[in-house]
């Protein structure tokens, strides 16, 4: 009986009835607003659309057994579609079956190692891309959603790729151009931008709940897509007017077709699959943390990296395509209703349904509408709010977030946020071997001790008290060495000098080594070294060390007494 209750999820065991007529009505509205987005997610994936409507099924279903948050949506999303695209287009043919198998084995690869990283507890990992490197990714990664699908929206082809290419096709191809599909593209953008820009709040001025509105304003593109559909299949605008659609559905579920990869596409594909866990993992887990937070819940990260790994396994073997929890997806799933993952499986079970018997009334949608709803969506990723952020409060993270989307753009995605890695660790490294130093005085009538740049401080005549604000090791002891050295020049007949040291976490051997050299020198000219709020664990490693046997001061266990001390010892009158 425990093993059982063990595999059947906490949420079910514990499922209030007051959420079922919620959870069923969420996963009818869900999955009519998510069918239009899994089309086109899978047609930006460089795969055919029906794929899309694929892995909006089983993977679903896998996630919502091992996964911990009771709203996120996962399914095919616009990061890993694009990535997919990026990775797998200068290999091989989008849309082809050995494109198909690539997509399917970085579905897998990503599954697999998102999976380890929750087996063995490895989502700190995520902590390597920061805030301003991850917005700075989807930034530019929207940037090129928004260029390749201009090319659907505007109804031409063209070869090449970066906006350069597609600026010198309109040109020349400009009065070739297909106006209808055009002009429908254009319009279907326009009234999307308009709605998601201002028909909430107009729905709220006229009395309507802020959800309620929210909510109409979600169903936009849905209304649009069906009536964009409605005109081609009643005009044949497909025929007449060469309105590009969907095509042909392959209608029926298919069987889980498993697969082994060879070993040149696990050479290939291991790199960009370790890239596109890591995203996954920073944008699953941050989606789930911020869903919960919002319904006072808590989630698994760990848990989280499991559901992500075998929703991607399952993709692989049912849809090939990679699969994520995606900000829009969540979204909808929570404006549609959703209180369980119930809401997941009846949304599963329903585009099970479509997929077995009604997906032909897809193949007449024009590419077009799904382009300006991909271009709308990925407008919305553009996040010029952080970049303003990070510029105003720290130049270096507003560097990082604007070299990682230019790097994306311009250099492609692993080259992007290879460089914003970079860049963060430089960042990083760069404030580490400039470590903040301050001479430091006793604020008169306290035991507190102040920068004696920004306070009015006591001092002991020939005692110089130094902060280090900074762990000490081999990269900023050159500055550390400097700045001592200027401070102890500027004190005449200098007889003590104390470090404090409650800011230090790490002394390495190498620092050691110079803290002991500096103790020797200063004992030539006969001034005492001392230290002072040394940590617990740095005092751990320093008490057997030459430093310490041979120091010429006393290790002090706060600066006050440091301070008293000393000013007894030169009968200095403190105040």
């Amino acid at each position: 009986m425990k093993i059982v209750n063990k595999m059947i999820p906490s949420w079910l065991q514990h499922y209030q009835a007051k959420h079922l007529s919620h959870d069923v009505l969420a996963g009818v509205i869900f999955t009519i607003l998510v069918i239009p987005q899994s089309l086109a997610y899978a047609l930006l994936a460089g795969l055919p659309p029906h794929f899309g409507l694929y892995v909006s099924i089983f993977p679903v279903l896998a996630y919502i057994i091992f996964g911990s948050s009771m709203v996120q949506a996962v399914g095919p999303v616009a990061i890993t579609a694009i990535m997919t695209y990026s990775i797998l287009s200068p290999m091989a043919t989008p849309g082809s079956s050995e494109y198909i198998m690539l997509s399917a084995s970085l579905a897998l690869f990503s599954g697999l190692i998102l999976l380890l990283f929750g087996w063995f507890r490895l989502g700190f990992l995520s902590q390597l891309l920061s805030r301003p490197v991850m917005s700075g990714f989807i930034s530019g990664s929207a940037v090129l959603i928004i260029i390749s699908q201009l090319k659907s929206l505007l109804g031409i082809s063209y070869q090449g790729q970066g906006i350069g290419a597609l600026f010198n096709t309109l040109t020349q191809q400009f009065s070739d151009n297909n106006y209808m599909t055009m002009v429908m593209g254009l319009t279907t953008f326009l009234i999307l931008i308009l709605s998601r820009t201002y028909l909430a709040s107009l729905l709220t001025s006229f009395g309507l709940s802020h959800n309620r509105a929210t909510f109409i304003a979600r169903l936009v593109p849905l209304v649009i897509v069906f009536f964009a559909t409605v005109l081609v299949v009643n005009f044949k605008l497909d025929v007449t007017a060469n309105v590009t659609v969907v095509g042909h559905i392959t209608e029926g579920l298919p069987g889980f077709e498993f697969f082994l990869p060879g070993y040149d596409s696990i050479k290939t594909l291991a790199m960009p699959a370790l890239l596109m866990a890591l995203i996954g993992m920073v944008q699953g887990i941050s989606i789930a943390e911020s869903l919960a937070i919002k319904r006072r819940e808590r989630i698994k990260p760990n848990a989280e990296l499991v559901g992500l790994g075998t929703s991607n396994i399952v993709a692989a073997f049912y849809g090939g395509m990679p699969v994520g929890g995606g900000v829009s997806r969540s979204a909808v799933n929570v404006a549609s209703g959703a209180q369980t993952p119930l809401a997941g499986i009846v949304s599963a079970f329903i585009m099970m349904a479509i997929v077995a018997g009604a997906s032909h009334w897809l193949a007449r949608l024009p590419l077009t509408v799904l382009a300006a709803n991909i271009m709308v969506a990925a407008i919305s990723m553009v996040d010029f709010k952080s970049f303003k952020h990070a510029w105003s409060y720290d130049k270096a993270d507003g560097l990082a977030l604007l070299g990682t989307a230019g790097g994306v753009i311009l250099l492609g995605l692993e080259s992007g946020i290879v460089l914003g890695v970079t860049l963060s660790l430089a960042t990083l490294l760069y404030r580490a071997s400039i470590p903040h130093i301050a001479v430091i005085g006793r604020i008169a009538g306290t035991e507190h001790f102040r920068n004696i740049a920004r306070h009015h401080v006591e001092t002991i005549p020939n005692v110089l008290l130094i902060r280090i604000d900074e762990s000490l090791f081999f990269g900023n002891l050159n500055a550390v060495e400097a700045r001592l050295s200027n401070e102890i020049s500027k004190v005449k007949e200098m007889t003590d000098l104390v470090l404090v040291m409650n800011a230090v976490n790490r002394v390495d051997t190498t620092a050691m080594e110079v803290l002991n050299e500096l103790n020797c020198d200063l004992l030539e000219q006969e001034c005492k070294l001392h230290l002072a709020e040394i940590k617990g664990p740095v005092y751990d490693k320093l008490k057997y060390s030459p430093l310490l046997q041979s120091l010429s001061g006393e290790v002090f266990f706060t600066t006050n007494k440091a301070f008293e001390t000393l000013a007894d010892a030169k009968g200095y009158s403190q105040a």
